[in-house]
């Protein structure tokens, strides 16, 4: 069975046949779905979704791209929402310098805030980062005392960056790029990031695998990933879904669900 760790069925993309969409998962092998925020707008949505659907949760936070709007009123609305029983972590937060905006200055700022609010309510963080690898690094470093778990979505830099991170106990989010022809560096970093330490993601509706590139992604197409990370690691699809399934719960639920 299927853990995607990180999706956005909030997007516009799965306007047309959404709920068709969801009610379908569990019988094509998908069990738990996190959906996580990347707005305050997508945040409110994605707590909806979880309301409706037994087997999704959700994650509160503001993506770096997004974060030029926020104010001190949003961070104590998120706290709020933080409380909520199927809410399971913060994100998604960090630093994308791909684009000049917003600021540099203004996405380390509200990063460091929404970091603060991980540590109060004590939740893992969802981490985003873009070409801005080692400011990353060095704020996450900083907070590690006050943070529980995290996790580097669509982890995307080199072996010894994930070196880094494994020495802060970190996981690693994988999904489509890992089939791309292009991705030697993520499968140099992959091949050496232990098992346990892996989250199987979508990102749905973006970076769909080989060969839906370029298409709509959604859940099920984790069985395209999981088919390479087998491949690369040299076990079963069915062992990557047992391990992969169990650090998922081990880092949303702290291996209680």
């Amino acid at each position: 069975m299927i853990f995607d760790t990180h999706a956005h069925y909030d997007d516009e993309a799965f306007d047309k046949d959404r709920d068709e969409l969801l009610k379908g998962m569990n019988r094509n092998g998908v069990e738990f779905i996190v959906n996580v925020g990347a707005s305050m707008d997508s945040t409110k949505k994605a707590l909806e979704l979880a309301d409706k659907y037994p087997f999704l949760y959700t994650a509160v936070g503001v993506h770096p791209s997004e974060s030029g709007e926020l104010t001190e009123k949003d961070i104590v609305w998120l706290k709020e929402k933080a409380a909520k029983p199927k809410v399971v972590a913060i994100g998604e937060i960090g630093l994308d310098y791909y684009w000049p905006d917003p600021d540099k200055a203004i996405q380390k700022k509200w990063f460091e805030k929404q970091l603060q609010l991980a540590g109060e309510t004590k939740l893992p963080i969802i981490v985003h980062s873009r070409d801005a690898a080692q400011d990353t690094l060095d704020i996450l470093k900083s907070w590690k005392k006050d943070l529980t778990r995290g996790v580097i979505h669509c982890f995307s830099y080199t072996k010894e960056i994930a070196r880094e991170y494994l020495n802060m106990d970190y996981y690693f989010g994988i999904g489509g790029v890992l089939t791309f022809k292009n991705a030697k560096k993520l499968i140099e970093a992959v091949e050496y990031i232990p098992m346990d330490r892996i989250l199987l993601e979508t990102d749905c509706p973006y970076l769909a695998p080989e060969p839906y590139r370029g298409k709509r992604n959604q859940s099920t197409y984790l069985d395209l990933v999981a088919e390479r990370l087998s491949e690369i690691k040299k076990i079963s699809k069915e062992e990557i879904f047992v391990q992969t399934m169990q650090n998922a719960k081990n880092f949303y639920f702290g291996g209680s669900l």
